[in-house]
């Protein structure tokens, strides 16, 4: 495999106050060939346990995870800025296990098929393997729950990749594993380089690849993957669009909206950054989100308890700030609350207040970029025909919303919608029930629930003859 054997080490800075948080050595060849080694000794024993042994004790891994509540939100806090009484997500990783441990039974049951006198037939779902997991950073535990426990529950077994952003999650998260009772090598974190986790996709010595991060992270997973017949499964970026309909309970809508655009500091995959209103409403609609975003208080996410903190690096700040700005010089309006941007500029550079951009257009590089930032950004439209052409017209197809009062119109409307998840009312929700992912850039494949386990498993048919004539 041609990995590194050199000790090489990383650091993680915090966006909070531009400080070395923790660092951390990525592991040299000789350690990577031996995770390998143990969990492919594991396999066998973890495919062989019953799914009730496997999902006790990923329930019981979910509740060590809420045991390390305090130390998971710290340290999400200081990685990746968001403020502190927002950083616990231990809830939704233990949830996402609970269900999955009332779906998985049906999902993973048998599927029976027409069948002869002396002829059974029927089909079983089976792991694959060994499956590598790679996890981005910006809810760093609970999407532990679609990149580890739909994998394990199916009788897989797990290397898992964090982000160089938030290694400290993975320690934990391997440490609670081992508490709730986890067999050696079944679920092992290995802090990997690009270029070391690329070779070993090349390798072929995975049997599946579960990614979670940027569109250019998937397209080179994708590349290291070709010709390995390793399946790849990529939830990406998204660029989702939300319309906003004359009849729309504004009321309602936009206090959801601001926080579908500024919730963790709008870095969410499905975060809402393109918002059509009909013409008829705009100024009302715009007029009533400026009141909402002032609500949005930004600051120091330990000290304070704000809203929203930093974003997770100065870089990122400056591009979210160099797109609207050049957004701005192509005619766009800033409507901004001045004590946030005021704030914003005294607590450092990796912090970005929330603010609305109207006069926007698809000539501009903001609405068709992914932004990852606090900026809600607002076009006027002539109506449903004009608004779901523009909200087709991205490169992304995460998830997209409609806001109406007529939910027969509003769900016609959606079906003709490009994503992998729509909503009707609602935006920036990844609903648990719901299989999750995405179309075009944004991704291939589904997680969550018993699409997550049915895409964790492969079907292995069945053809019992009981006599021979």
């Amino acid at each position: 495999m041609n990995l590194h054997s050199g000790a090489r080490t990383f650091s993680v800075t915090s966006p909070v106050n531009g400080s070395i948080y923790a660092t951390r050595s990525y592991a040299d060849g000789a350690a990577i060939e031996a995770a390998v080694a143990r969990a492919r000794a594991a396999l066998p024993a973890w495919r062989r346990s019953s799914l009730a042994e496997r999902l006790a004790i990923l329930l019981r891994f979910g509740e060590e995870m809420k045991a390390r509540a305090a130390p998971l939100a710290e340290a999400v806090a200081w990685q990746i800025g968001r403020p502190l009484w927002q950083a616990d997500e231990t809830p939704r990783l233990a949830l996402i296990g609970e269900l999955l441990a009332g779906a998985a039974p049906e999902t993973l049951a048998d599927m029976p098929f027409p069948s002869d006198d002396n002829i059974r037939r029927y089909a079983k779902p089976v792991a694959g393997g060994l499956h590598l997991s790679i996890c981005a950073w910006n809810y760093p535990t609970a999407m532990l729950g679609y990149l580890v426990t739909s994998p394990l529950a199916a009788g897989n077994v797990v290397i898992f990749k964090h982000s160089p952003q938030t290694p400290l999650i993975a320690e934990l998260a391997e440490e609670a594993f081992r508490a709730a009772g986890g067999p050696e090598g079944v679920f092992q974190s290995l802090h990997l380089d690009h270029p070391d986790a690329e070779r070993l996709i090349a390798s072929g010595v995975f049997n599946a690849v579960n990614f979670i991060g940027s569109v250019n992270g998937g397209r080179r997973v994708h590349a290291a993957a070709a010709g390995t017949f390793t399946q790849v499964q990529l939830e990406l970026g998204g660029k989702d669009p939300t319309y906003v309909r004359s009849d729309a309970d504004l009321e309602a809508a936009v206090p959801l909206i601001a926080e579908g655009s500024y919730s963790n500091a709008g870095q969410s995959c499905c975060s809402v950054e393109r918002i059509y209103v009909d013409r008829s409403i705009h100024d009302r609609f715009v007029e009533a989100l400026v009141a909402e975003t002032a609500k949005w208080t930004i600051g120091h996410p330990i000290g304070e308890k704000p809203m929203v903190g930093p974003v997770v690096r100065a870089v990122a700040a400056d591009t979210i700030r160099g797109l609207t700005e050049s957004a701005v010089r192509a005619g766009a309006r800033r409507l901004m609350p001045r004590d946030g941007a005021l704030k914003a500029a005294s607590l450092g550079t990796a912090y970005v207040a929330p603010e609305v951009l109207t006069g926007v257009d698809h000539g501009m590089q903001i609405m068709r970029d992914e932004l990852f930032g606090p900026v809600a950004c607002v076009q006027a439209v002539a109506g449903d025909d004009e608004a779901i052409r523009l909200m087709n017209d991205s490169d992304y197809g995460l998830s997209a919303s409609i806001w109406t009062r007529d939910v027969e119109r509003g769900v016609a409307l959606l079906d003709e919608v490009e994503a992998g998840t729509v909503y009707l009312n609602r935006c920036d929700h990844a609903d648990l029930y719901l299989p999750w992912g995405g179309i075009k850039n944004s991704g291939l494949g589904r997680t969550n629930g018993r699409a997550g386990l049915i895409e964790a498993t492969a079907a292995k048919a069945y053809h019992v003859r009981s006599v021979i004539a």
